[in-house]
This record gives C-alpha cells, sequence and structure tokens, in this order.
C-alpha cells in the first residue's frame, strides 16, 4: 500500500498548451503574407501601366491623331482658248471659252486622305456659266495634291450680260467658283469623313489670261 509520501511524489503528464504554433504553421502564415504582397504589388503596376497606356491615347487622339481640316486651293486659272470678234474684246458667239484651274488639296493629318470626284462649277454675275468634274485621288499624310480641272465655259449666257463688254473693254473679268472635294480620312482606330467645300471670286486678267486677284471662303463638313 502506497505512503503519502509515495502519492505526493507521483508524476502526472503534462497536457499541451492551447494555440501553440509549430515551426510549420509560422513558416506557412509567412509565406502566406509574402504572397499577398507580391499580388498587391503586381496588381498595382499592371494598374499603373494601364492608366498610363490611357493617357497616351487620349493625348495622341487630342493631337496627332486629331483630324485637321484638308486645305483646298485655287491656285490659279489659265484662259486656254477664246475666240473674239475681229477687232474686240467681245468672244465670239457659239464659240466656247475653254479654262484650267489648277486646284490643290493639302493635307496636314498623319494619315492620307482619300477623296472622291472633284466638282467645280463657275459662276458670271450669280450665273452658272460652266462645270467640271476633276478625278478622284489620294492625298498622301502631310503633303499637297495638284490637279488640273478643266473647265468648258458656256459663251452664249456670258453674252446674255449685260455687264460683258464693260468687263471686257476693262481688260479685268470677274468671276466666281465653287469648289466641292468630299473624302475621308483614315486614322488607326477610326475613319473620319470629310467634305470640303470653297466659294472664290476671281478676277482674270483678259490680255494675260492670269489671275488678277483672288479671295475665297473655305467651310469644312465633317
Amino acid at each position: 500500500m502506497p505512503t503519502p509520501m509515495e502519492s505526493s511524489d507521483q508524476v502526472h503528464p503534462l497536457a499541451p498548451a492551447a494555440g501553440r504554433y509549430t515551426g510549420s504553421d509560422e513558416d506557412e502564415a509567412s509565406a502566406n503574407k509574402t504572397n499577398r504582397r507580391r499580388c498587391i504589388k503586381c496588381c498595382g503596376t499592371i494598374t499603373v501601366l494601364l492608366l498610363i497606356q490611357a493617357i497616351v491615347v487620349v493625348v495622341l487622339i487630342f493631337t496627332v491623331f486629331k483630324v485637321k481640316d484638308p486645305v483646298i486651293r485655287m491656285n490659279g486659272v489659265t484662259i486656254d482658248s477664246i475666240e473674239l470678234l475681229n477687232g474686240t474684246t467681245t468672244p465670239r458667239p457659239g464659240s466656247n471659252i475653254t479654262l484650267t484651274a489648277d486646284v490643290s488639296v493639302k493635307n496636314s493629318n498623319f494619315a492620307s486622305f482619300k477623296y472622291q470626284n472633284t466638282t467645280a462649277t463657275l459662276f458670271y454675275h450669280g450665273v452658272v456659266i460652266g462645270e467640271a468634274r476633276g478625278p478622284s485621288g489620294r492625298a498622301k499624310a502631310r503633303r499637297t495634291m495638284r490637279m488640273n480641272v478643266t473647265v468648258d465655259v458656256m459663251t452664249d449666257r456670258i453674252l446674255q450680260q449685260p455687264n460683258l463688254n464693260s468687263d471686257f473693254s476693262s481688260g479685268l473679268l470677274t468671276i466666281g467658283s465653287y469648289t466641292s472635294v468630299g473624302g475621308r480620312v483614315k486614322m488607326i482606330f477610326f475613319k473620319k469623313h470629310v467634305t470640303v467645300r470653297m466659294n472664290c471670286s476671281i478676277t482674270v486678267n483678259v490680255t494675260t489670261k492670269a489671275i488678277q486677284q483672288q479671295k475665297c471662303k473655305r467651310k469644312v463638313k465633317f
């Protein structure tokens, strides 16, 4: 039978400490924190890159890729053929007056401007005296395309004007012109349709067959 001393000296096993982590648990928690930090950094980097890319695209759209108005210019009008009455400056009835209009299309965009047929109409004191169509074409990026448009003038309509004799006697003939060019500018991301219309008042020297004065107004429609 055990004595009281023996009973008090009996050793009992220790209970395991509640909530105590082992070495493997600490390593796993540390690895999770590291992976979380890397994921946050990666997402942040991607977000910043996408934001920078979006800003660059917006800047390009409003600067480099902004569609600029093509410029049409009537460089000159040359009288190729005209038949006058003997000893006068009056055109012969029933004859034709042939004009050649030197028209240029200036494209200031960083993309080509493809235009359709060019139409040109000539007026004399508000009456249509001639019409012409120019060929379609393409103005390269930041280049100027020039073309010659031949216009056959209806002489009989000119002869009906009461101011004709005084205009020819002065040696200066003032005519109006209306030119329309429609086309599109093709950028990387989109296409922009543009129509340019131009009204000009041109004073031609009958003797030298050269332009004495020219005033133009341009209107662009997108």
